[in-house]
């Protein structure tokens, strides 16, 4: 007899589905978990996800302090009465981010109010690490994935902060990550995307290896696939990541662009989001690229899928990924890769030379070689792309991941403390 459908709470706290992997995340998996029968619902703060049918949206409305048509509005009295929402307010003005801790806290609160027979099997955080979580353990296994150990780009951000000023601001930031620390080591169960980020949260959290799952992201195979209707450019470098994060690289992928330019300039650069901050648009002119590089805007999915149809390569110039979906998204395109080395990435790509071109994270030199020697050999670049979907298809499925997750479930719920 096949096991009872399970009720599964989802918890993140952020689910922007057009920045960042955390939208993509629980759209994705919370659709996958429906698909196989389990009651799936989906509690968020704001931004709210996308989510397909069959999954439920139970909002939990923060300040939204981030939101960009009312940015760092004031609260009403009213609003800060709630001490949930005080905490919220206070630590923002003063430059800390507080909505992990407070998203889970005011989850905890509604979770207290539920009737006996809307209570769930299992519940699973998509890294808020909030210690509003604990609350729950004490009534449900409680399992988190944690896509990387924020601790990287703490550290990345510090390391880039040009004075003294800006370091504080980072420190005070990132001043949430020791509270992640604590409840992430009493949580059941955690899970991760990619055996470079299990390693990496076993370092930098202290968590026992042996506590930690591994399950990889998926690709929505639906969407990125090849399109032979649209014609592949020969000139066109693209890339999905964003232009502001130091983490992942971006000045990087501007200086090696600008160096293959130098000799072949018809070349154009496709950046894939909103432009960058003013030093950002300040390298741009410094180095000449102008009217060389175009930032889309924010795309759907089918957007972006027709973009990576018209390029002619996928650059990744990220000093760390806990997974890489984008270059698995491009793969899946049959667009071939030139990608850093850094944390997951040679995970997704594979072998160097198979379905993409593997550098060191940080080089400009070695991007900008590898970039000039794969826009030279048109013939490469299409069995590259053909290696690269082939290999999305057998390692890469929202499908899979969710079966994962469901046998990682059912383990917490018959043994509390297997893991």
């Amino acid at each position: 007899m096949s096991p009872a459908p399970l009720r599964i709470c989802f918890l993140t706290y952020r689910g922007n589905p057009h920045c960042g992997g955390q939208g993509v995340y629980t759209r994705h998996i919370t659709r996958e978990l429906a698909a196989l029968g389990h009651t799936v619902d989906v509690w968020s703060g704001q931004p709210y996800p996308h989510l397909d049918a069959g999954v439920t949206l139970r909002e939990i409305p923060s300040l939204d302090l981030w939101n960009p048509d009312a940015f760092f509005r004031r609260p009403s009295f009213a609003e800060l009465r709630d001490p949930i929402n005080l905490v919220e307010w206070l630590t923002t003005i003063t430059g800390g981010f507080p909505e992990p801790v407070t998203f889970t806290r005011r989850f905890a609160r509604a979770y207290r109010d539920l009737p006996a027979s809307d209570r769930y099997d299992i519940v699973h955080d998509n890294q808020s690490l909030g210690d509003g979580l604990l609350d729950m353990r004490k009534h449900v296994p409680v399992v988190a994935t944690i896509h990387h150990p924020i601790t990287v780009d703490r550290d990345i951000a510090y390391a880039s902060a040009t004075n003294g000023l800006k370091r504080l601001g980072v420190r005070r930031w990132y001043s949430f990550i020791p509270r992640q620390i604590r409840v992430a080591g009493q949580l059941d169960c955690l899970a991760t995307v990619s055996h470079a980020s299990a390693a990496d949260i076993e370092r930098d959290f202290g968590i026992d290896r042996k506590r930690i799952r591994v399950v990889e992201n998926g690709v929505n195979l639906d969407i990125f696939h090849p399109q032979p209707a649209v014609e592949r450019r020969s000139d066109v470098l693209i890339s999905t990541i964003s232009a502001t994060a130091p983490l992942k690289g971006f000045r990087y992928l501007l200086e090696a662009f600008a160096a293959v330019r130098a000799i072949r300039p018809q070349l154009t650069l496709k950046v894939v989001g909103r432009d960058g901050h003013e030093a950002t648009n300040r390298r741009i002119l410094e180095l000449g690229l102008r009217d060389a590089v175009q930032f889309t805007g924010t795309l759907s999915d089918v957007e972006i899928a027709r973009a990576y149809a018209e390029a002619t390569i996928a650059v990744v110039p990220s000093l760390y990924e806990g997974f890489g979906l984008p270059a698995a998204e491009a793969m899946a395109c049959e667009v071939p890769v030139v990608s850093t080395s850094a944390g997951a990435l040679p995970e997704v790509v594979g072998t160097d030379g198979t379905a993409g071109l593997l550098v060191p994270p940080a080089s400009t030199e070695s991007m900008a070689k590898s970039i000039a020697e794969l826009l030279a050999a048109p013939d490469r670049r299409r069995a590259m792309g053909a290696a690269g979907r082939q290999r999305v298809q057998q390692l890469f499925a929202w499908r899979r991941a969710a079966e994962r997750m469901v046998d990682i479930y059912r383990e917490l719920i018959e043994g509390r403390q297997a893991c």
